[in-house]
């Protein structure tokens, strides 16, 4: 298992729509490996395979004691019921606006086995889960901000160290 490093907004990885996994061996265990360890930090919540460079649909989440993963994940379900929730991302630091989120969710997909898993919850569970699939789908939850906060958090990005471009 590995600490891996992070992407960051503006790499091409992190627009791009993720392949499933087709193939269930060993490097498809080191990445679930190195998911778990880069999520199982303080003040992370989830984290998906494009943002550690990665192509494939996978994601971990780490939400209060709750450690796990998903292979292929689709969201299944989303309640009617939203919620106005705070939201940032580790591949876009230091920057947190306010976006609508399903207040439930359900993701199906499989674990390494490619036997089929379930996972669901609310509030932070059901924002994890709905912003981990995004960026499987190449969104940012900065694509989900209306077209003002959209506008600012592109221009705060820009000026960050960490703001990637050719």
């Amino acid at each position: 298992m590995a600490m891996r490093d992070l992407r960051y907004f503006g790499d091409p990885v992190l627009k791009t729509v993720a392949d499933p996994v087709t193939r269930f061996d060993a490097s498809v265990k080191a990445l679930v490996d190195d998911l778990l360890e880069t999520v199982d930090l303080p003040g992370r919540a989830g984290l998906a395979a494009p943002q550690i460079g990665v192509s494939l649909r996978a994601f971990s989440y780490n939400v209060k004691g709750e450690l796990g993963y998903v292979l292929n994940p689709e969201i299944v379900e989303l309640s009617e019921e939203t919620q106005e929730v705070t939201e940032g991302c580790l591949s876009v630091p230091e920057l947190w606006f306010t976006t609508v989120r399903a207040r439930h969710a359900v993701v199906r997909g499989v674990d390494l086995r490619n036997e089929p898993v379930t996972v669901e919850g609310s509030g932070l569970m059901a924002q994890c889960l709905q912003h981990e699939t995004d960026h499987l789908d190449g969104k940012l939850y900065l694509d989900r901000l209306d077209k003002d906060q959209r506008r600012q958090a592109l221009r705060e990005a820009r000026q960050r160290d960490w703001f990637w471009s050719r």
